[in-house]
């Protein structure tokens, strides 16, 4: 039985077959949407080019399977897993980064993770998926001013380019998966996970 100091899920914190397999259908769904969207972001920074550092608000799609598969399955790892394995699947599909992507997913998939964590893996409402958006915004950005723009300005770029994607985050992975979960509930396609049994909550 979980004690007040365990890191414990609101349901069964083992995976089960389903929950792999339901991770790996999000994660290979959006690795397509993923490579989509590399060429959408190449067609639109130009537009951005006003202010560079608003291309952060580009970021939100990519952060989805991080906050998405947590929400549905709620298991410790879903955030990593699943948004790591999307980007990988973007690469085998083709991308201008590279190997590179795997290390972003990586990290995006860390940032969203820390938000389920610090609620201890039993807070799944609003917040936790704004939070969860915002950090893995953070962490995408972060690691792309340390790669790839380590000699901009901190003020004139860096930091406002990591605010930019941190709402992004927020709002387009955040409230965007859980509006994608509200949709799901009466179709009935949740109901064997947590997700679909704590509706209350959703």
């Amino acid at each position: 039985m979980p004690t007040a100091d365990s890191p414990a899920l609101a349901a069964d914190p083992r995976w089960r077959t389903l929950d792999i397999v339901t991770c790996a259908v999000l994660a290979v769904a959006f690795g397509v949407v993923f490579w989509a969207w590399n060429f959408a972001w190449a067609g639109l920074e130009p537009a951005l080019a006003f202010l560079l550092p608003l291309k952060g608000v580009l970021y939100g799609v990519w952060l989805i399977p991080a906050v998405l598969a947590p929400l549905i399955v709620r298991r410790i790892g879903a955030a990593l897993f699943t948004e790591f394995l999307a980007a990988t699947f973007s690469l085998l599909l083709g991308s201008a980064w590279g190997i590179l992507i795997m290390y972003q997913g990586l990290f995006q998939g860390a940032g969203g993770e820390l938000a389920f964590a610090a609620g201890r893996y039993r807070r799944f409402g609003t917040p936790t998926a704004l939070a969860a958006g915002a950090l893995a915004g953070f962490a995408a950005t972060l690691y792309d001013v340390i790669v790839y723009y380590p000699s901009y300005e901190l003020w004139a770029f860096q930091v406002p380019y990591i605010a930019f994607a941190m709402l992004s985050g927020a709002v387009v992975a955040g409230l965007g998966s859980k509006a994608l979960v509200r949709a799901m509930l009466p179709t009935g396609v949740l109901d064997r996970f947590p997700a679909g049994r704590d509706r209350a909550r959703v």
